[in-house]
C-alpha cells in the first residue's frame, strides 16, 4: 500500500478515535470505544484506539485513570489540572476541587517528600448506578 494511503488512513482512524473519545459521556474504556466505532461502522484496531488513546493523554487532551480492569479515557482541554470524582460502573465524572495546594505541601513535607506532581482521583457510585 503506498504510503500516501496508509498516511490517509492512519489520520481517518486518528480522527474517528478523537472524535468518539470526545463525544463520549464520562469516563470509557478503550474496548467501548473499539465497540462504538464498530458499531458504527467504523474500521480501526483495536491496538490502534489504545494507541490513539495514549498519545492524546501524552499531549494533554485525555485523562486516564486506572481502574480494575485497566484504565478509562476522557477527553479534556490541554493544560487545564483538574481532578474527578468517577463512577466505578458507568464512569460518569465530575471535576472537583481538590485539597488545598498548601495542605498537598505540608502533608508531603510532614513525610519527607518534595512534591513534583499530584494525581487526585475519588471512586464510588454516582446516584444513577446500583450500589
Amino acid at each position: 500500500m503506498p504510503a500516501t494511503i496508509r498516511d490517509r488512513r492512519n489520520t481517518a482512524q486518528k480522527e474517528a478515535v478523537t472524535h468518539a473519545l470526545e463525544t463520549a459521556c464520562g469516563f470509557i474504556s478503550a474496548a467501548e470505544l473499539h465497540q462504538r466505532l464498530s458499531s458504527e461502522g467504523i474500521s480501526v484496531g483495536l491496538a490502534t484506539v489504545y494507541r490513539q488513546l495514549n498519545a492524546l493523554v501524552e499531549t494533554g487532551r485525555a485523562d486516564t485513570v486506572p481502574v480494575a480492569g485497566g484504565q478509562l479515557f476522557r477527553a479534556c482541554e490541554p493544560g487545564d489540572h483538574h481532578h474527578h470524582l468517577v463512577c466505578e460502573n458507568c464512569g460518569t465524572a465530575v471535576e472537583i476541587d481538590p485539597p488545598s495546594e498548601d495542605w498537598i505541601l505540608a502533608t508531603a513535607a510532614r513525610n519527607g517528600f518534595t512534591v513534583t506532581r499530584h494525581i487526585l482521583e475519588v471512586f464510588g457510585r454516582c446516584a444513577a448506578c446500583p450500589v
